[in-house]
């Protein structure tokens, strides 16, 4: 990071261009703005610390000249004079902080540091900006990592062939944003891209929201509607939870799969359709089509291609850039300048272990944005469990056994050491709960329950 000391005092350039130095930075010093000015021409610096009062130019003009050429430079103003006037022009200006003589050099290096992180925030967001844009065929999908660039070449190479695909992950995990950026990528893309959530409606009612209906019916179709799979005609239908789909209901979905007609309820007449159908499950299809939860033949007609999501704990490298992405987001929604968050704060995010993934995340973010006060997101901005969550030094991180063993132990707590309610909570037979249980010496009130051996 290249520094700059503009200051007609010969000690306090001298001062701080040692402090300075030490920190790692190259410091360059300059005793009047017109030779600071002269060097702008051939080399620009990432932060300037600058005084007000100089002869000749003032700091003020400096700075105009400066950010108007170089808006990323951050600049450091330095008087004699604090008045609360000159202060208040230089932010307008777009100073980052001003230091009152006589200087204190923690203080110097402590703004140095913070300016640059600063600095550092706002090229990430740019960055991030500049490679998610509308036309970014992900949209709101972010991720560097491994597992991620892995997901996105499967996206663009199932995306042109027109087939069945099924996605599984765990809830909060972008099911529905892989679909979505499926269809903008395949053939179908000018037409209606249709979700339709399995859990989301009592089994009566699937069949007429998917097929639609004639009017007259049943009691109350005084009108004729067009169902989910018909709207979506031409293009794609996004099947949400499929796995909580009734067995009824499975066998005439696999019937429209196969013959691609529906007719709708109280009529006779099929119509034929010309659709993609992408399925969504965060439960094991293969496990539930053994223990008779799930249609094989629909399974195998629905996994023509699988992508599985990782969980936001198997891409932990993604959580600073999603965090910085979602801030962006929630400041636009909520017409903040919310320009990043501090690194104690980070470091909590980066720690928490995000039961609920990515959509998690985005909830805490979104939170903090809505009652942060400042520019930049502090510990105080987040939630109060989190606010309290502990962050271990580098060198003492837990073992994933031991995070493991903390999280069930949470969940035990929760439940009341329900072990039914528990195991449905983390999706885990009762045998293998108990297996983990016995391993982490989690000891149950209800012990007596336990399968025996």
């Amino acid at each position: 990071m290249r520094l700059a000391v503009v200051d007609d005092e010969l000690i306090v350039r001298t001062r701080m261009q040692k402090a300075l130095t030490k920190e790692g930075y190259s410091v360059e010093v300059y005793a009047s703005g017109e030779d600071f000015l002269g060097s702008l021409e051939s080399s620009q610096f990432d932060l300037v610390f600058l005084d007000i009062k100089l002869p000749g130019i003032n700091g003020i003009e400096i700075l105009a000249n400066v950010k108007s050429r170089f808006p990323a430079t951050e600049v450091i103003l330095i008087t004699g004079y604090a008045s609360i006037d000159s202060v208040i022009e230089a932010v307008k200006l777009g100073a980052f902080h001003y230091v009152a003589k006589p200087l204190k050099l923690d203080e110097i290096r402590h703004l140095a540091a913070r300016a640059l992180e600063h600095k550092h925030l706002l090229e990430e967001n740019r960055d991030l900006r500049s490679r998610v844009g509308p036309g970014d065929p992900h949209g709101e999908m972010i991720g560097i990592s491994r597992e991620m660039k892995e997901v996105f070449a499967m996206i663009a190479k199932v995306a042109p062939l027109d087939c069945n695909v099924l996605i599984q992950g765990e809830s909060g995990t972008g099911k529905e944003l892989v679909a979505r950026s499926i269809h903008r990528e395949s053939r179908r893309r000018d037409r209606h891209f249709v979700a339709f959530n399995c859990a989301g409606f009592a089994e009566d009612l699937i069949a007429s929201e998917l097929f639609g209906y004639q009017r007259g019916a049943f009691t109350g179709a005084t009108a004729t509607k067009i169902g989910i799979l018909e709207t979506a005609q031409g293009g794609t239908v996004f099947m949400d939870e499929i796995g909580d789909m009734p067995l009824p209901m499975q066998g005439k979905l696999l019937r429209v799969i196969q013959e691609r007609q529906i007719i709708r309820v109280g009529s006779n007449k099929p119509i034929q359709l010309d659709l993609r159908f992408i399925a969504a499950t965060n439960k094991d299809l293969k496990r539930a089509t053994k223990e008779g939860r799930f249609r094989e033949d629909l399974y195998f007609r629905l996994n023509v291609v699988q992508i599985t999501l990782p969980s936001l704990m198997k891409r932990r490298g993604d959580i600073p850039i999603l965090i910085q992405f979602f801030i962006s987001k929630y400041s636009r929604k909520f017409s903040k300048r919310i320009l990043g968050i501090e690194p104690s704060a980070e470091a909590i995010l980066s720690a928490y272990s995000y039961p609920g993934n990515v959509r998690e995340l985005e909830n805490i973010i979104e939170r903090s944005v809505a009652l942060a006060e400042g520019e930049m997101l502090t510990v105080k901005d987040l939630p109060p469990d989190l606010r309290e969550y502990s962050v271990t030094p580098y060198g003492k991180w837990p073992t994933l056994e031991e995070r493991e063993q903390e999280y069930l132990r949470k969940v035990l707590e929760h439940t009341s050491y329900d072990i039914g309610q528990t195991a449905r909570i983390l999706d885990l037979p009762r045998t293998t709960l108990w297996r983990k249980m016995k391993r982490y010496g989690l000891s149950s009130p209800r012990s007596k329950d336990a399968p025996r051996s």
